[in-house]
């Protein structure tokens, strides 16, 4: 299976890795499904069934016009779900996927999944608003929407440098896999990008957080300068049940590659809790 289609025709690329109990992935912002690679092939030997897919407007999926609210990616991964018969699955959102994993528990009532993954995510509230004071200022989101509608390469080569700088212990990645992420992100539709970025930075998860009934596990980096640990992982942690809560000390916000391993071993070891 390479393609599935949603509800309303649009066409997602879907990556099937192994067997077993399926564990389904989300990628983050602006990337797509490849950067869930290292991941994958982790929790394939370890005898599950990996499936990640690249979100509708990125990668290889379809780029439509309308669907990229969090309403309608819920509803995609509700299609992914069904497509690939995934059932007492683990769904795991990294970065902006963690949103799809929120609204999806409240929107689906968490049909078929058994334990959900919070890594990097922007749940429950990226806004500063006056009942959210750890928010991140909306000016930040408009500077970061105007650099791309001027030069969306010159844009991402700046904001990754950030996504995968952490503290002073943290690993440094190569420049080779800054331009890796810059020519993933450049895959994408502009209006995807423009739409994904503005709804991971407006959507209120807050109201979400009481579907989650399942295990959760929640992971965040202390140094992450893209999604703030105190105005996300450290939110999440105090507001959902039965929530197991990493901190990495010292790690940034890319860490499918900077901490890799450590994050393949914390997953496995969550799935066979």
């Amino acid at each position: 299976m390479d393609y599935i289609k949603t509800q309303d025709g649009t066409k997602l690329y879907v990556k099937l890795w192994g067997s077993g109990r399926p564990v389904i992935l989300m990628h983050g912002w602006p990337l797509n499904a490849d950067t869930w690679d290292d991941g994958a092939m982790a929790l394939a030997e370890a005898g599950f069934r990996a499936i990640a897919y690249d979100r509708r407007g990125f990668g290889r999926s379809s780029q439509p016009w309308d669907g990229y609210d969090y309403d309608t990616l819920a509803d995609d991964l509700a299609a992914v779900i069904e497509a690939t018969d995934a059932k007492d699955a683990t769904i795991i959102g990294f970065s902006m996927g963690g949103g799809e994993v929120a609204r999806y528990m409240s929107r689906h009532n968490g049909k078929n999944v058994v334990q959900a993954g919070l890594i990097s995510s922007v749940v429950p509230f990226m806004l500063k608003t006056s009942d959210n004071p750890d928010g991140v200022n909306q000016s930040v989101f408009d500077q970061m929407a105007q650099g791309m509608k001027e030069d969306r390469s010159t844009f991402f080569a700046g904001f990754f440098k950030d996504f995968f700088a952490g503290g002073p212990s943290s690993s440094q990645v190569s420049p080779e896999l800054l331009e890796w992420a810059r020519s993933l992100a450049m895959m994408a539709g502009l209006k995807a990008t423009l739409a994904c970025a503005n709804a991971f930075a407006t959507t209120d998860f807050r109201p979400d957080l009481e579907a989650f009934d399942v295990p959760t596990l929640i992971v965040h980096g202390t140094a992450d300068k893209t999604v703030p640990i105190d105005t996300a992982g450290r939110q999440a942690a105090k507001k959902i049940k039965n929530a197991r809560f990493l901190e990495y000390d010292d790690a940034p916000h890319g860490l499918f590659a900077t901490h890799k391993q450590r994050l393949a071993k914390d997953l496995i070891d969550f799935l066979k809790q």
